[in-house]
Formats: C-alpha cells, structure tokens, sequence
C-alpha cells in the first residue's frame, strides 16, 4: 500500500494502481453509473499532454529526462496499454477536472515507472507541477472535448455521404415507376417513385453539408487560456506552439480564439453543432415513417416498399416482419433529439467565466454523433441499399385511385373532370374506364397523355391548350 495526501487528507492506495488521490476521490463521489468519461476525450486529453511536454521542454520549463518520460508514458496510453486506469464516472461535477486529474496522475505514475521509480514518487514527477504545467482543466479539457467531436463530425458526414449515394442509387433504378403521390395521407398525384427517392437524397444532402461544415465552430481553442481565459500562468509562447502542435498531431485546422476568455466561458458552439444533429435526425424520421407506411401490409396495407427481412417479427404470428430497422432509426433519432435539449439547457446554465457542465456536455454531443453515425449506417445498409419498389403494387394503387383525372383537367376543364370521378366512384371503376367508355379519348390517347414522364413533370400535359 501507498499513502497519497492532499489538503484535505490522505488515503491508502494499492501499489499497483495507476491512478491517484484526485481519481480515488471521485470514484467515491461520483460512482453513480457504470460508465466512465469515453476513452476517446480520454486520449484527445492525453495527446494534449503529450504536446505539453514537447511544448515545455522546448520553453526549458521541463526536463528533457522528465518530458521524454511524459511522452513515451502518453505513447503507451495511447496504445490502449492503461485504458482500465481511466475510471472516472462520466456523470461527474467539477468541470472535468476529475478527468484531468485522472488523466494527470496516471502519465505520472507511468512515467514513474519508467524511470524506475515507484508510483506516487511525485517528488520526481508531479501530476500538476510536470504533466498539468502550464495547463488548467478549463483549457484542455474542453479542447479535448472539441478534437473527439471534429472527428467523429467527420465519421458522420462520411455515412451521410453514403446514404445520399444510395438514394441517388434508388432514384435512378426506379426513375420510370410511376406511383401514387399522398399528402395528408390522402391520394394526391401521380409521381415517379425516382423522383421520391431523388427527394430523400435531396435532404439528406443538406444534412451532409450542414455536418460536414459545423466542424468548423469546434475547431477555435482556448488552450493556453488556463482557468478563466486570461492565461495566467501560461507563457504566450506556450500557447502558439502548443496549437502548432495539436494541429500537427490531430490533422485538424485548429485555431486560437481571439478571446480566450470567451471560448472558456461559452460553449454556444455545442449547442450550433448539437441544434444541427437534430435536424438531421428530426430528417431520418420523416423518411422512415413515409417508408414504413408505403412498405405497410404488405397485403393489407399499401405494399408499395418491399423491405428486406431482417428478422421474425413475432412470436406468435407466422411470417410476420415488422420495419425493425425503421423502428430503430426513429427511436435513435428521438435521442439525439432529447439530447440537443439537454445540450441547450447546460450550455445556458453556463456562470460568469465558467460552464461547470462541460463533462455532460461533452459526452452528450459525442454520444449523440456517434448515435447517430451508427444509426445511418444501419439504415444505409440494412434498409435502403436492400429495398425494391412494388412496381405492379404501386400501378394498381395508382389507377385504383382518382389522381390520373388531376392532369387532364386542362383539357377536359374541372367541371366535366368532376363528372368523371363522380362516375367513377359510383360504379366502383378506374378513371381510365370512363374516360374510354364515354369516348373522351381512345386507349391509346389517354395512354399517351398520361404517360409517366408526361405527368410528371412541369407545366401541362402533352395535348392540353
């Protein structure tokens, strides 16, 4: 057993563990979950040290003995060597100085170690005097946060990408489908079922390029800012070699803020990064719950969308297959639609220089891109690359209903238009065979002018005035 002391006493240590004092004090606190802060701000955070080391050494702040140390202990961090000595809750007050310190304490105690010292020999390597020299929780822990975001934003905008690809996919294999247009759920006009798949990867497009720009609002940093953003206790040569770096290392364009103190205090950029999040997910449920209806049925719902059999659906019912994926895309996306809500409300319960709710934040809008990178992948791959379009279901629906009377109407005017549908509705027949029957036009004449790509298009009909 080791004894480590701060001022507010001392506590008993395993000698073999990685971590100190500060970390065993907020296992205490905080252990109100089984999840500890995500090991990838835990790196990010590391990374920042490793940069530090190389920062301070150069400034002849540290020990070249002592910063190579630090170095090569974030190296094996990095290499997922001590992940399991990363154990704080992520549900944690404080303003991520829990993680700091955790991250803090397990450098020094490798380093220790490699020089061949014992752990908690923090008269040789100290957790704040060596790896927390010139730093703050409040600079490097939002930055960190900042790094994993970009590059999940990235992973995100990649699966976007795919997902418009395979629209366009969709939208030029069933480019001559033509089928039944709804609004209000109700019949409305005749439409390409292209067309529909050309809109899906419309809106799915702006949602790339909306996520694939918001990275940029996370790439300004207050590293060198220390506590409040007046960098106290941070050489102004450390803060620009320190950005060099971390640009270096990450391959990220990352930035100094002009005011460092207003990047400590407001984290408004979560908040745009997080608002965009849920536009796109409030996207991916629209588009789920059209093709849940159209894939409805299959026999005794609209049929027009044949999904891939993903799994049974139930245990009592032969046969069926229930719309799992789109269950689970709707699901998901309502998530990462509560969590923008819990995203604005810490953001705006920011004080003065200080959002002590960073550690939730954080964690919240990584959960929420990862959620949701996952989640369109899923959809991509196991839903829209593997549906197929009815075609004969979608023609039957669509002379079944009274739609194709719409385009004529600049020919035949409203009124007899009328007519025709009255009769159609009371003798239980398509719009065709009226329109035959009455000697309006020949078969021929009403195939040619409702030919699909003539009505669906702009303008009038081929024939009318």
């Amino acid at each position: 057993m080791r004894i480590e002391k701060d001022f507010i006493g001392e506590i008993k240590l395993n000698d073999n563990v990685y971590y100190g004092i500060s970390t065993y004090r907020s296992i205490d606190n905080f252990d109100v979950s089984n999840e500890y802060v995500d090991l990838r701000i835990v790196y990010e955070l590391v990374n920042i040290k490793k940069q530090a080391a190389y920062t301070n050494v150069k400034l002849n702040s540290l020990d070249k003995t002592i910063g190579d140390a630090i170095v090569k202990a974030c190296d094996m961090i990095l290499n997922q060597e001590f992940d399991s000595s990363f154990v704080v809750n992520k549900y944690q007050g404080g303003a991520g100085t829990s993680t700091n310190m955790n991250v803090n304490e397990v450098i020094a105690n490798v380093s220790l170690e490699l020089l061949g010292k014992e752990l908690g020999e923090y008269d040789y390597i100290h957790p704040i005097n060596h790896i927390n020299l010139h730093q703050s929780t409040n600079d490097t822990f939002p930055t960190a946060i900042k790094i994993s975001c970009i590059k999940e934003i990235r992973n995100l905008a990649n699966s976007y990408s795919e997902l418009q690809k395979s629209f366009q996919e969709k939208e030029s294999k069933y480019g001559s489908v033509l089928k039944l247009a709804r609004t209000e759920f109700m019949d409305a006009l005749p439409i390409l079922a292209g067309q529909m798949f050309g809109a899906y990867g419309e809106t799915v497009s702006r949602d790339r390029w909306r996520i694939y720009k918001i990275e940029e609002r996370l790439r300004t940093i207050n590293i060198g800012g220390t506590a409040i953003g007046t960098g106290l206790n941070a050489p102004l040569k450390y803060t620009f070699m320190m950005t060099s770096l971390l640009q270096e290392s990450t391959k990220i364009g990352l930035s100094r803020a002009e005011s460092l103190i207003d990047n400590t205090q407001n984290l408004d950029s979560f908040n745009e990064v997080s608002s965009l999040l849920k536009v796109a997910a409030s996207t991916l449920i629209k588009i789920s719950n059209d093709l849940r209806f159209l894939a409805s049925g299959p026999n005794g719902g609209i049929g027009e969308i044949i999904l891939n059999d993903n799994q049974v659906g139930s245990s009592i019912m032969p046969g069926k297959v229930n719309p799992v994926i789109l269950e689970m895309v709707i699901q998901n996306s309502n998530k990462v639609i509560a969590n923008d809500l819990l995203i604005t409300n810490l953001v705006a319960g920011g004080s003065l220089e200080l959002n002590p709710f960073v550690p939730m934040i954080g964690e919240t809008l990584l959960e929420s891109l990862t959620l949701l990178r996952k989640t369109v992948d899923k959809f991509n791959n196991k839903c829209v690359k593997t549906l197929k379009v009815d075609k004969e279901r979608c023609l039957i629906n669509l002379e079944k209903s009274l739609s194709l009377i719409t385009p004529l109407i600049s020919i035949i005017g409203y009124d007899k238009a009328s007519e025709i549908v009255k009769k159609a509705q009371s003798k239980n027949i398509s719009i065709k065979d009226v329109i035959i029957d009455e000697k309006l036009f020949t078969e021929n004449e009403i195939n040619s002018l409702l030919e699909p790509y003539n009505i669906t298009k702009p303008g009038l009909i081929k024939g009318g005035n």
